[in-house]
């Protein structure tokens, strides 16, 4: 989603509550300057995307060194 900076600033709450679930993009005279997103969303992703790959033998650690 990409909104103005005069947006985000009315809307602060909202935008933030949205960035829990998708990536907000900021402009300012049509140009992107920021990006907000969740900091944990990269980490979910990799754990969902390992679940069930890896054998029942592979420990966190072990998985977390392979990346």
């Amino acid at each position: 989603m990409s909104i103005t900076v005069t947006e985000f600033k009315d809307n602060l709450e909202k935008y933030l509550a949205m960035a829990a679930k998708e990536d907000i993009y900021i402009t300012l005279h049509g140009e992107v300057v920021a990006k907000l997103t969740n900091p944990f969303q990269d980490r979910v992703e990799v754990a969902e995307s390992l679940f069930g790959i890896l054998p029942q033998t592979v420990t966190w650690e072990e998985a977390r060194a392979e990346m």
